[in-house]
């Protein structure tokens, strides 16, 4: 248990005090453009881009909690054992960076407390929107309660387990309505599809993989020799091989996706020549595709240095999918006429970038709290 503890502290003081100070600084920034700018303080506008940076930092966010909350469910829901030892901490990871995602929108919309009022006065059941917020707040509580179960050792108790399904169930039916939001829209070709859940679902599983095997190892000082066995063992065993079988499947949606959108001539999907012809979108290619021979290699994919590096990659090509996938599907104007161009183009502003350093701040904080005021290492008492 020593050892467990000062691995887990090792990085812990830093990480706090990254996120402080980004914490800080973002906020202050970001509320002096609001307060004297408002909106117009993002390079949005209603007959261009209407959802910036900071939507994208709410889609990214969220979907890695769903795919967090997917690796704790391994354990909890589907009793593979294995995974017990970093249940715990996934499920803090997943409450911290889901209210990351909703910190980036709600500073986004201007007055997210009319959502208070709004929503149950005039409850809009047809609307794929309505039902994300509701059902992420109803996870967001079943996730918190299910944490404080286990963090008083109740792990397996018949309540404990029906409160860890009941956030997997819902957390799989708010990431259904987030993808319908986008792939209801038949306006926006570039996002128009019933596939889209299931794309969201792959892609959510990949950030949860690869944000799991990250925190494990700055838990324990990027060290895997103060990983406890049980840890390790998971990270030169069934870790690496699932983050092989997941990547691998969502760098065939990736190709597929992009193939049939070069290949079409249908009006708005010319997106995808505009996206392909980006340095970022080859970046983003190439993090998955070297990740991927890191983890298909035997000698390599056990190695810590390895894993870290697979693990970065990924993430940082999800970050780059999330935000060609939100600002894509806008980049086609609506309505054409002689005053408008092919390619709308959108940078974002300063404010935007500070949302989304606000973000990466209040998840880094939320997880460092956590490290200090739990002990996120725990898993179950083995059963005699």
């Amino acid at each position: 248990m020593a050892t467990q503890m000062q691995g887990a502290g090792g990085l812990n003081t830093p990480l706090l005090a990254a996120g402080g100070i980004g914490l800080v600084a973002s906020l202050g920034v970001a509320l002096m453009a609001l307060m004297t700018q408002g909106h117009a303080a993002f390079n949005t506008s209603n007959d261009g881009v209407v959802w910036g940076l900071p939507v994208a930092v709410y889609v990214f966010f969220v979907l890695t909690s769903t795919g967090l909350t997917l690796v704790a469910s391994l354990a909890m829901v589907f009793n593979f054992k294995e995974f017990y030892p970093i249940a715990k901490r996934c499920v803090w990871l997943a409450a911290a960076t889901l209210i990351a995602g909703f910190a980036s929108l709600a500073l986004e919309l201007g007055h997210p407390f009319r959502m208070l009022w709004a929503i149950p006065l005039s409850f809009q059941v047809s609307s794929a929107m309505n039902w994300m917020g509701v059902l992420y707040a109803l996870y967001l509580v079943l996730l918190l309660v299910k944490f404080f179960r286990i963090e008083g050792g109740d792990w397996d108790s018949g309540a404990s387990r029906n409160f860890g399904i009941a956030a997997f169930l819902s957390v799989i039916a708010a990431h259904g309505t987030l993808g319908l939001a986008f792939g209801m829209m038949a306006m926006r070709p570039f996002w128009y599809d019933g596939l889209l859940p299931i794309y969201f679902l792959a892609t959510a599983f990949l950030s949860g993989v690869a944000f799991a095997v990250l925190i494990s190892y700055i838990a324990y000082g990027l060290d895997q020799d103060n990983m406890p066995e049980r840890v390790r063992s998971l990270m030169t065993g069934a870790m690496p091989k699932l983050f092989a079988t997941v990547l691998g499947i969502v760098i065939l949606f990736v190709a597929f996706r992009t193939v049939t959108g070069l290949w079409s001539n249908a009006d708005g999907l010319e997106v995808f020549h505009h996206m392909v012809a980006s340095p970022w979108f080859w970046v983003e290619i190439i993090a998955m595709l070297v990740a991927f021979l890191i983890l298909l290699s035997p000698a390599l994919r056990t190695q810590g240095s390895m894993q870290l590096a697979a693990s970065l990659l990924v993430v940082l090509a999800l970050a780059i999918g999330r935000y060609d996938f939100v600002i894509g599907g806008q980049v086609v104007p609506l309505f054409k006429g002689t005053w408008v161009e092919g390619i709308i183009s959108y940078t974002p502003s300063t404010t935007e970038w500070m949302l989304a350093l606000l973000a990466v701040s209040l998840m880094l904080v939320i997880y460092a709290v956590g490290e200090r005021m739990f002990n996120l290492s725990a898993e179950p008492a083995p059963k005699k």
